[in-house]
């Protein structure tokens, strides 16, 4: 279907002014829907994987843990076991709870970690494609912890469809072969699988060719019998840090002890209200909650509701919500354990409805600064932080209706362009400030030995009024993951629409000076309003890519996103 809103008005009459929106066209197949499991995952082989494991009766955690298996080998750009990732978990119980698997700094590193001789900071190729930019994966202790907590069926189990797709082989698709040739310098770094994607003459290979990937089989069954210290213990571990640390260009690398102390480590969820919900995501070294409930606390004031989605005005105190949320997460967010985050003080209504005062509806704000939340106890400096797109939600619902969603990464796309039995390893570490202080104020988000990156990944659960898990989302993309967040939930909340179609609306990225317009999904009549309230505005695409589950009309739904080959199965 496409979503689309029609109606007549002018580019200055801006107040209650309503255009013409299109969003992307939705999958030619409706969302799977169900009484019972749904999962909803941004490759179809993924999906159906959760679904064999939903039949035999797994949870909602088993399902979640065989769709990040299958995605590594399905979607090996994107995320996988050479990664790291955020769990959310909401048992049909009402309780919630959180797993931190991102991963962690080698324990050698300093803050001049991505800093050349002259004191100034490295060019990001010169740092991604080797050991510097490598962390410690987090996504295979993550999910020991969270099948610990949660597993019902066996945990070699979860490994079968993963196994089979990588001895038997998948067929490349469209948007793989589209990342192979974008990527190509990256994905072939490493000459140990350039035989994944390419041929003899070093073309990408024919889209339906399938690919098998012996290597990672391996792998995987070892995984499947020995459980997780395969990876994290004895000559695994070391074989491991080694070939990180023989590709890192200085005397500080990886090393044994980083690999086999590696932890998942629970936390504590991180929510606030939004009209009658209540939004719970993951904390840091997560910006994901603070970013999306600071978004959603300076709009509360403001009936987005009423404007509606086409609406110039709407976008123009989105675009400025934004701006001021962006602000607050350059400064404040980092990983928790090594530098004070305020994390109440960011997400406090009384603090966000104070920010929203600075959102003036007639015109853009000149410059906005971040704020002074409660709790913030140190002296600061904004950082830098490259932006790529590596990374893989997806959202998973079981039979007794637990919730689980989970954000999975390896960063860029190919991670580090490093394989290590047959994956990518992740080039996560590029998501620390390369430059570590200005002006002699250290930046929140500087590298220090074992800590963890800041990151966007926003994986989601909301609450209805009487506290029951209404929806499950979650999106890849970089820095835009927590808009794609804020921006669905205001689609679902204020504007009455499905997780499709809410995931499908068209994007508004505002997190500085500049706001960008999802390229083709905007009316010219909005562009000019936005220009004429102050907005430098520019066009182009968007790395965007979301699934959900919601609740709805008494059964679970799967949401995909559009954009993407994701799909949603129902068991």
């Amino acid at each position: 279907m496409t979503f689309r809103i029609a109606l007549a008005c002018t580019a200055l009459a801006l107040t209650g002014c309503q255009t013409t929106l299109t969003a992307p066209e939705a999958p030619l197949v409706a969302p799977e829907r169900s009484f019972t499991g749904v999962v909803s995952a941004a490759d179809p082989r993924a999906a159906q994987a959760g679904a064999q494991i939903l039949r035999q009766g797994g949870s909602a955690t088993d399902v979640a843990i065989a769709v990040m298996l299958a995605l590594t080998v399905v979607e090996p750009q994107s995320s996988g076991i050479g990664g790291g990732g955020f769990f959310v978990r909401a048992g049909a119980d009402g309780a919630l709870e959180t797993i931190d698997g991102r991963e962690t700094a080698p324990s050698a590193a300093t803050p001049a970690w991505f800093l050349a001789e002259g004191g100034e900071p490295l060019g990001y190729r010169d740092a991604v494609l080797t050991g510097l930019s490598v962390g410690v994966p987090g996504n295979l202790a993550l999910a020991a912890e969270a099948h610990q907590r949660h597993g019902k069926l066996p945990w070699a189990d979860l490994f079968q469809p993963a196994i089979r797709l990588a001895e038997d082989g998948w067929l490349l698709t469209e948007r793989g072969a589209e990342f192979a040739e974008r990527s190509k310098e990256r994905a072939t770094h490493d000459v140990e699988l350039p035989f994944l994607f390419w041929d003899a003459e070093g073309n990408v290979a024919p889209v339906g060719t399938r690919i098998t990937n012996g290597d990672l089989a391996f792998a995987l069954g070892r995984l499947a019998e020995e459980g997780p210290d395969w990876l994290y213990e004895g000559s695994v571990a070391a074989d491991l840090a080694n070939y990180v640390a023989e590709r890192t260009p200085r005397d500080e690398y990886m090393q044994f002890g980083d690999v086999t102390s590696y932890e998942a480590i629970p936390r504590d969820a991180v929510c606030g209200p939004y009209r009658e919900y209540r939004i719970c995501s993951m904390g840091p070294p997560s910006s994901g909650a603070t970013t999306v409930l600071a978004m959603l606390g300076h709009l509360e004031r403001f009936d987005i509701g009423a404007l509606g989605a086409s609406s110039p005005m709407a976008w123009h105190l989105f675009a400025e919500s934004q701006r001021l949320a962006y602000a607050d997460r350059e400064l404040y967010l980092a990983d928790s354990d090594y530098v004070p985050v305020p994390v109440a003080g960011l997400t406090d209504p009384a603090y966000l409805a104070a920010r929203s005062m600075l959102i003036d509806p007639a015109s853009r704000r000149a410059s906005v600064e971040a704020g002074a939340p409660a709790g913030a106890t140190q002296a600061l400096a904004d950082g830098d932080e490259p932006t790529e797109n590596g990374t893989s939600h997806f959202s998973v619902v079981d039979s007794n209706g637990n919730v689980v969603s989970w954000t999975s990464t390896i960063e860029g796309a190919f991670g580090s362009g490093l394989v290590f039995s047959g994956f990518y390893l992740n080039n996560e570490l590029t998501d620390f400030s390369f430059r570590p202080e200005r002006d002699g104020v250290p930046v929140a988000n500087r590298v220090e030995g074992g800590k963890r990156p800041r990151s966007s990944m926003s994986p989601t659960i909301v609450f209805d009024a009487d506290g029951r898990s209404v929806l499950a989302l979650g999106a890849a993309g970089g820095s835009t993951i927590p808009v794609q967040v804020a921006k669905a939930l205001i689609g679902y909340i204020d504007w009455d629409l499905t997780a499709q179609e809410a995931i499908a609306l068209p994007t508004l990225y505002s997190p500085g000076d500049t706001v960008t317009l999802e390229e083709g999904l905007f009316d010219p009549a909005i562009v000019a309003a936005l220009e004429t309230l102050g907005h430098t505005v520019q066009m182009r695409g968007l790395p965007l890519k979301a699934n959900a589950v919601e609740y709805r009309d008494g059964r679970w739904i799967g949401a995909a996103d559009p954009r993407s080959e994701g799909a949603a199965v129902s068991e």
